[in-house]
């Protein structure tokens, strides 16, 4: 059995890390085929380096996008909008290579009058929920997440002009009893201007960035590395190379939970690999939420081109009010799990993907993030008489 005294640590990157960076140029072109044409089927990812960004993949859609365009407006709305940073969307090359959607995996997934729609590929898929935090959330994630978006705040306002956009934050949080006790470590590493004092940016983090979001968890034993390495000038696509979907742990529960292995963007929602992961934390969040247990961890598989799950599978980790069984029967009868049902429910032929592509497509309260709604709560509760 697992100690219920532990250290567990998450973290996160900034808009302008360049896997982050790859994550939203995919991201934001998926969003403007779908905007003109919601039927579109979207593989895309993106490669970035010093000067210059690969754009490849497949893409069968009636739009007519300039994607030059998308993919220069997308970097320069990341931070790299100056050529002071060795890297500018403005003025970067843009190298495209896409083809159609191989008609192979189409007859599968695209419904007809007598087959209805199928998985667009094989896979399997985790959700996770915890009641830990009020975000449904584990507290390392949902707190590595708000730092490098407070980073992000003080740059775009330019409260603290010597920010750039590459950044990570890394948080430890002591457990005791299987609950969060206390932040143990806060690590911020940023990016910065050439003229700036090491001693003012470990001020500054500490006082605008790291209290501002851990106050309520740290104590006088709590551990900061700000800029462990002494300088972080140059960053971004120059310093390290940009690939989409290499940040899965960061886009989904920090660590916590299993990972099927399957990034999100650049991906429409009919590639299960993200529309059954937005599902399965859907139902994980709706049972936590419903008191049918503390933590709840739900996988979906599938097989290409077919439309039932080959399985599902629940773990509570001991937590649950009632029985599991009885919980995956109640999963059955009031969540969508069908990729068909998954996309109506969910609402996923819009373009909404952008915003999930920076600070986690978990445990955020926006409009378009659908599924994370806690509409089920009730009905679960009233079949599990609770």
């Amino acid at each position: 059995m697992k100690e219920e005294n532990y250290l567990f640590t998450s973290e996160s990157v900034t808009q302008g890390h360049p896997d982050k960076l790859c994550d939203q140029i995919s991201d934001a072109l998926l969003d403007s085929f779908i905007e003109q044409d919601p039927d579109s089927r979207v593989a895309v990812e993106s490669f970035a380096k010093t000067g210059f960004v690969i754009v490849g993949g497949e893409v069968t859609t009636k739009a007519n996008i300039d994607i030059q365009n998308v993919v220069r407006n997308t970097i320069c709305k990341a931070g790299y909008n100056n050529p002071d940073y060795d890297f500018d969307g403005k003025t970067c090359g843009v190298i495209i290579s896409i083809s159609k959607q191989s008609p192979d995996i189409s007859q599968g997934v695209t419904p007809t009058s007598d087959k209805e729609q199928g998985a667009g590929d094989q896979g399997l898929m985790f959700g996770y929920a915890s009641n830990e935090t009020p975000e449904y959330m584990p507290l390392p994630i949902i707190l590595a997440h708000k730092l490098v978006k407070q980073l992000a705040n003080l740059r775009e306002t330019n409260e603290l002009d010597y920010l750039r956009p590459d950044g990570k934050s890394q948080v430890t949080v002591e457990y005791e009893n299987g609950q969060p006790k206390r932040v143990h470590t806060v690590v911020i590493s940023t990016q910065h201007s050439p003229d700036v004092p090491n001693d003012r940016i470990k001020r500054d983090m500490l006082e605008k960035v790291i209290k501002p979001i851990c106050s309520d968890w740290l104590d006088e034993n709590t551990i900061y590395h700000i800029n462990p390495t002494g300088k972080f000038v140059i960053g971004g696509p120059v310093a390290d190379t940009g690939l989409t979907g290499r940040k899965i742990i960061v886009d989904s529960y920090g660590g916590t939970a299993r990972h099927g292995g399957g990034c999100f963007s650049g991906k429409d929602p009919s590639k299960v690999d993200r529309s059954a992961a937005y599902a399965a934390r859907y139902i994980a969040k709706n049972i936590v939420a419903a008191g049918l247990a503390d933590k709840c961890e739900v996988q979906l598989a599938y097989a290409i081109g077919v439309a039932e799950p080959v399985s599902i599978y629940l773990d509570c980790f001991g937590t649950s009010k009632i029985p599991e069984e009885i919980i995956i029967e109640l999963i059955k009868k009031h969540f969508p799990i069908k990729p068909a049902e998954i996309i109506k429910e969910l609402k996923l032929k819009r373009p909404i993907y952008l915003k999930t592509a920076a600070y986690g497509h978990f445990g955020r309260e926006e409009p378009e993030f659908t599924w994370e709604k806690l509409d089920k709560v009730w009905a679960l509760r009233k079949d599990a008489s609770i």
